[in-house]
């Protein structure tokens, strides 16, 4: 018996020395623990098993493909001849390798010629900041897999050695605050916790690292297991920037991806004090005077530097919309667009694209809405506003419902094609809105809804801005969000009854209830013209934007209409609607005018557009405005 049990321990000694442990395993494949772990209960190495609490691996055992996504899992599919378009799609990997992708990763080198240690990047919403920020994670960020196949292919790789041996060197903690929009700081805090959990939670191998201490092992699993209080969430981007850096022998990058969003809402909610003392604090920690860190990325709208945040952050360089550094990474120019339209057979419509889309002047590149240009070709190259509803406009609306005449003759010449001159704070913030409405011009350029034609340097950093409206997109979200804002004249109730009308073609009612509408309005219609007008009533068609493609000033026929109501299903009619003013007209004439406007859809032959894309039913209005006082005639 004794013998069988020393045969049987000599077997089992024999197998012990053909097997390696997980920490023997990392090292030789160069990978970390935890993954090598990972790899063991997935069953992929061959031969490894279980032994009370740890693993045992065959020497002999070959290190599995990592097939590990850690921004979001996907499979790779076969490809199609055309590639997807990307619409909505912030994982730099999946971008790169699954769908029609505009390189960007030369923003990479012009990072490393430079190499400031804090960079923060503002831009309009939905201009390609998160996905930037995901394609600097993906390339500098040290993991179990070799992440240089996303870029082999693209213009960074191509640059040379000296910045290819920075792929894959760092620890990165990367955090995005864009969906941090509650109504409570309890909830805020809440989901920023959260947030800031599931980052310590992907940098778990720390808890098995022999570099880090038993007091930090123990901070972090507070952290995890919702222990934590405010003030150790505070210090979490210090102490895991700290761990890391212990742990890897190499200091962390921190990126941090809209990082004002929690900010506004805290001013539009009503808890702006305490979110920009858990933020300044946050930041500070991780930022400011960190020998943890290598470099930190910011994105946002707003630079709110004279909110302190930044506080003694003399590391800080920032990159607006209306300085030269990094201006063509952030949305598409004209040749990458161009490039899009000739690979989706559709150079044709590259003049349409500019007028809805192009425009933007940031620093000494013209950029072309990215968000709207995708979704244009995704909707089989059919123009529509397809920016408006990507993000709130409380801000602005909270500016408007406080402005005053002159700001409105602004925003109505702005309608008219015109432009003018304005001092641009580029350091606004947001208290200054109730105290300071001119601010609107600063917040109307950095969110996207104003163009800088011009911009000459002012005192104190700011500008002198000669501004205008970049495109056909702007002009008509500019309608249905703004104007509507600053007059407040379109109740849902009215604009239902107005849209009825509209759509079964009851000029009678239509005029009865545009009349009512007016009646209520602000005295600025006793002088209004016909821009104004224009505004008022494609923001009421706007509103209809589910059934229709409404575009305004499109060239059809022998001329330009003024709005036209493309119906997105057969058995809709199409809508033109011709507008024109007057001022002090008789009830009589402006009815000839109505008659007038109505005869010049037909002579013009405003209808040819409609009629060749099958539309079979057209209701064509004539529509003269006097003041408070309005004439329709139809056919």
């Amino acid at each position: 018996m004794k013998g069988c049990e020393k045969s049987g321990q000599s077997l089992l000694d024999a197998a012990m020395a053909n097997t390696m442990t997980v920490k023997e395993a990392a090292m030789l494949w160069g990978v970390t623990e935890r993954w090598v772990t990972v790899l063991c209960k997935e069953g992929r190495i061959e031969g490894a098993y279980k032994k009370e609490r740890s693993w045992s691996i065959p020497a002999n055992a070959k290190k599995p493909a990592d097939s590990r996504i850690k921004t979001g899992a996907y499979r790779k599919t076969k490809i199609s001849p055309d590639l997807p378009l990307p619409v909505g799609i912030s994982d730099y990997r999946l971008a790169a390798s699954e769908y029609y992708y505009v390189d960007k990763t030369m923003m990479i080198r012009d990072f490393l010629d430079e190499r400031p240690m804090v960079s923060l990047f503002t831009r309009p919403r939905r201009f390609g900041k998160t996905l930037n920020m995901d394609m600097i994670r993906t390339f500098f960020e040290k993991t179990g897999e070799d992440t240089s196949v996303y870029f082999r292919d693209k213009k960074i790789w191509a640059c040379g050695k000296k910045y290819r041996d920075y792929q894959g060197k760092y620890p990165v903690i990367f955090i995005t605050f864009k969906d941090v929009k509650r109504d409570t700081w309890e909830e805020t805090y809440d989901q920023i916790s959260k947030i800031l959990r599931q980052e310590f939670e992907r940098h778990s191998e720390l808890l098995q690292s022999g570099r880090c201490s038993k007091y930090e092992k123990l901070y972090f699993k507070n952290v995890l297991e919702e222990k934590a209080d405010n003030t150790d969430m505070m210090m979490s981007l210090q102490r895991l920037s700290q761990m890391l850096d212990e742990h890897y022998g190499i200091p962390p990058i921190i990126i941090i991806d809209e990082y004002d969003t929690p900010i506004q809402q805290g001013h539009m909610r009503g808890f702006y004090d305490k979110v920009i003392l858990f933020m300044r604090n946050l930041f500070s920690g991780g930022l400011k005077d960190n020998r943890h860190l290598s470099y930190g990325f910011l994105t946002g709208i707003l630079r709110v530097a004279k909110e302190s945040i930044f506080s003694g952050l003399n590391n800080l360089k920032v990159n607006t919309i209306l300085d030269d550094r990094y201006s063509e990474y952030f949305g598409f120019t004209s040749e990458e667009v161009k490039g899009m339209a000739r690979y989706y057979r559709a150079e044709e419509k590259y003049e349409e694209i500019c007028a809805w889309y192009d425009g933007y002047q940031f620093g000494d590149s013209d950029i072309f809405n990215p968000w709207s240009v995708i979704n244009y070709f995704s909707n089989g190259c059919q123009p529509k506003a397809f920016w408006q509803s990507t993000g709130s406009n409380e801000i602005i609306g909270e500016i408007l419902a406080h402005a005053g005449e002159e700001m409105y003759e602004r925003l109505d010449a702005l309608l008219q094609g015109k432009s003018f001159l304005t001092y641009i704070d580029t350091g606004v913030i947001y208290p200054q809105i109730r105290n300071n409405p001119s601010s609107v011009y600063s917040f109307l350029l950095v969110a996207g809804y104003l163009k800088a034609i011009k911009a000459d340097s002012a005192f104190g950093g700011d500008y002198m801005c000669e501004v205008a409206l970049p495109n056909q997109e702007i002009a008509f979200v500019y309608n249905k969000e703004i104007l509507q804002k600053l007059t407040g004249i379109i109740p849902q109730a009215a604009a239902v009854s107005i849209q009825e009308a509209l759509y079964s073609n009851d000029a009678q009612r239509l005029q009865k209830e545009m009349h009512r509408l007016l009646l209520q309005s602000v005295s600025c219609y006793d002088t209004a013209g016909e821009n104004f007008y224009h505004g008022f009533v494609l923001g009421l068609c706007a509103m209809m934007d589910n059934c229709y493609y409404i575009s305004s000033n499109g060239e059809s026929g022998e001329g330009r209409y003024d709005i036209q109501l493309l119906p997105k299903a057969e058995n809709m009619p199409g809508i033109l609607i011709e507008l024109k003013a007057a001022r002090n007209f008789s009830k009589d004439k402006l009815k000839r005018l109505s008659e007038a406007a109505l005869a010049q859809i037909e002579e013009r032959k405003y209808d040819t557009d409609m009629e060749a894309k099958g539309v079979k039913t057209i209701f064509k209005y004539g529509v003269a405005f006097s003041g408070k006082q309005v004439e329709i005639t139809t056919v």
